[in-house]
């Protein structure tokens, strides 16, 4: 039976990946879920288990649950804004526009605001279409009470959740703006395609600088991009890449990693600007990284 266990954990092993990832918005925290997953899953009779993928799913959401609650005590004492780690996605990821908001930085911010168990009821039935009976299975609740929860999510994640969904062409054609003022610091061709009332959101986990609040205001958002992020005199370069499903860019400073950004955009603008600096959530982006974009 080990080699059917092992085949079937290596079968669902993105999707696992995928909702424990959502769930905690960390992917060390997601691939140490996988490994406690995986444990389980190796001592279970697999003759007693009549939908495989419905049980992992069940084992991974339950772990994660747990872990979301000690994680979230331990957030209460991060240094500034937190940010989910980023996470490099395939470039195919962005066309898919319901996977790639999804996982996007601004969803995962407002996937922060719920409850645990809110959580796992909204990324099982939205994101992944999973019925209320499997859900129910998974947070330990009656079908009856993860439709009030499921609709409460959802009621909660539709009023914080972007105003409109922008395609990744879209999204490429504004960043590639963004890009080229940053590197050569056109502070006018920054104040173009910021809007107005663009926030920047920087995650330094007091081991970077960053700023200990949102920025508002693109004057002063191009004032952090411009001094706040290094020495005005290194060498700043940036390399486009899919960050969480969405076209963003893996920023160096001098050849070092400095962060990872990534973007919402509304109406040809960029809105939302999110800088992970903390090196503790870069190692894996560092370790993907080729040496010929840095």
């Amino acid at each position: 039976m080990g080699d059917h266990a092992t085949e079937a954990f290596v079968a669902h092993r993105n999707l696992l990946f995928t909702v424990a990832y959502e769930m905690l918005g960390s992917a060390a925290d997601a691939e140490d879920v996988l490994q406690e997953t995986w444990l389980r899953w190796a001592d279970i009779d697999l003759g007693q288990v009549r939908d495989r993928r419905a049980y992992l799913v069940r084992i991974t959401t339950r772990l994660s649950l747990n872990r979301l609650r000690t994680v979230k005590r331990r957030r209460e004492a991060y240094v500034g804004p937190w940010l989910p780690e980023p996470l490099l996605t395939a470039p195919d990821v962005a066309e898919n526009v319901e996977l790639a908001e999804s996982v996007s930085m601004a969803l995962m911010l407002v996937l922060e605001t719920l409850a645990p168990t809110e959580r796992a009821v909204f990324v099982l039935r939205e994101v992944f279409d999973f019925g209320y009976d499997e859900i129910a299975a998974a947070v330990g609740k009656t079908p009856a009470a993860v439709r009030q929860i499921a609709h409460r999510a959802r009621r909660h994640v539709d009023a914080r959740r972007p105003r409109e969904t922008v395609s990744a062409r879209e999204t490429r054609a504004v960043l590639e703006s963004f890009q080229r003022a940053l590197e050569t610091r056109d502070l006018q061709g920054l104040l173009d395609v910021l809007a107005p009332d663009v926030v920047l959101v920087s995650d330094g986990g007091g081991v970077k600088q960053a700023a200990l609040r949102p920025i508002a205001s693109a004057g002063k958002v191009v004032r952090f991009m411009t001094g706040g992020i290094g020495r005005i005199e290194a060498k700043l370069t940036s390399a486009p890449t899919v960050v969480n499903g969405n076209p963003g860019l893996v920023l160096h400073l001098d050849g070092e990693l400095d962060g990872v950004m990534a973007v919402r955009v509304e109406g040809g603008r960029i809105t939302g600007l999110y800088y992970v600096r903390n090196p503790e959530k870069l190692t894996r982006v560092e370790s993907e990284t080729p040496l010929t974009l840095r």
